[in-house]
């Protein structure tokens, strides 16, 4: 590869955004920022990078390949954030823990993960999400799912689903078999991705009974309505697993006061990616992707972690997907540019332009003095909304 090729490429798993990608993304990241805004929730801004130590605090069991590391010049090892939680969390602990709970906080980001590049899933990415801090129970959790679902609705997705399930029922299932830990990392892991194939693989290696793998297998497969919650309370004896099923309930009938109900289906098997989740679990879905377009949960042990024990929830959003779900959708796609000021004197053409700024509206003028079959062409292609003659081309 010449030098020159080399300063032109970009490193795997970063992107360029084109200036419509660019203008879209800013503005559905706005229309986000209102949503969560008017829920009462707070913009919180962490740095990109932080102590290694701050993203892998003693006793959570993270996943070390997702860093990106470096070393200052100090020696300290730094890395960049691999999501947002654990930033906050810190933030919370450290600069917020005086004021009065709940904390409701909101951010827009981009984040990091070392990972194998491919359609959804880059090693730079930019989420949306909020954290709710200082809430335990249904209410809590139901607010969050409901807010998710709002702010698919509010990027324009006519067609999504949110799934919901609670990690307790397998961590219950799982407790009543003798397993080592690597064994039911092994498990949950399987169950979180869907890999049945990787489910059953494991189940064998670390000699699960056949009784046992039925009931997993069949607990991580249950999705559906509210009927769902009546065959696995049958299905299973541990008295962890069968509380949470009894929370799930609760917050399904929260959502149904919420009036999103029709956008929710129960889903045993989700798990999610991290261990630090505790209970209620949540991912949005988008018919078109193999790969879910939001998620979050319950993670009453995180902050603990910081030296401020504190139950929390909160979900992300990947800004990219959404972006991904909304190309395949035929509809309008307005470029955001509504007028092209044309004509003479200049200092005419300016003056419509500024008094068309001051309107809200977005402007361009014409630097090139372009002929007006010229200036027809040139707005098609770039999709601008309308033409504007001013001075002695108006006539």
């Amino acid at each position: 590869m010449t030098e020159r090729r080399k300063i032109l490429e970009l490193p795997v798993g970063v992107k360029d955004f084109l200036p419509e990608e660019a203008r879209a993304k800013r503005q559905m990241e706005n229309d986000l920022a209102e949503l969560f805004r008017r829920w009462g929730y707070r913009e919180v801004v962490t740095p990109t990078f932080e102590y290694y130590q701050t993203l892998t605090p003693n006793g959570w069991n993270g996943e070390e390949d997702y860093l990106f590391k470096f070393i200052d010049r100090q020696g300290r090892i730094l890395a960049l954030r691999y999501d947002m939680t654990m930033p906050i969390a810190r933030l919370v602990s450290m600069r917020l823990r005086s004021e009065p709970l709940p904390l409701r906080l909101y951010y827009l980001a981009n984040v990091f993960r070392y990972e194998t590049p491919q359609a959804g899933r880059q090693r730079e990415f930019y989420q949306a999400g909020v954290e709710l801090i200082g809430a335990r129970g249904p209410a809590a959790d139901a607010e969050v799912i409901a807010l998710a679902v709002e702010a698919l609705e509010a990027t324009g997705l006519p067609d999504f689903k949110v799934g919901i399930g609670q990690v307790e029922v397998i961590k219950g299932i799982l407790e009543d078999i003798a397993l080592p830990s690597e064994g039911i990392r092994s498990i949950k892991q399987a169950i979180a991705r869907k890999d049945h194939v990787g489910l059953e693989q494991a189940l064998e290696q670390y000699g699960v009974s056949e009784q046992d793998r039925r009931l997993l297998i069949t607990v991580s497969n249950l999705h559906g309505s509210i009927e769902v919650l009546d065959r696995a309370f049958e299905l299973v004896e541990s008295e962890r697993a069968r509380k949470a099923l009894q929370e799930l309930r609760q917050v399904f009938e929260v959502l149904e006061g919420y009036g999103v109900s029709g956008r929710i289906f129960l889903d045993l098997g989700i798990l999610r990616d991290f261990d630090y989740y505790t209970g209620t679990v949540f991912e949005g879905y988008v018919a078109g992707l193999g790969f879910p377009i939001c998620g979050g949960g319950r993670y009453d042990h995180l902050l603990g972690k910081f030296g401020y024990a504190c139950p929390a929830t909160g979900f992300a959003l990947g800004v990219e997907r959404v972006m991904m779900a909304l190309k395949n959708i035929d509809r309008e796609k307005p470029t955001g540019i509504r007028y092209l000021v044309c004509g003479s004197p200049y200092g005419k053409v300016l003056e419509k332009a500024r008094e068309l700024r001051e309107k809200g509206y977005s402007v361009e003028v014409d630097l090139l003095g372009l002929s007006p079959e010229e200036i027809a062409d040139y707005a098609k292609k770039r999709g601008i909304g309308e033409v504007i003659w001013v001075g002695e081309e108006a006539n």
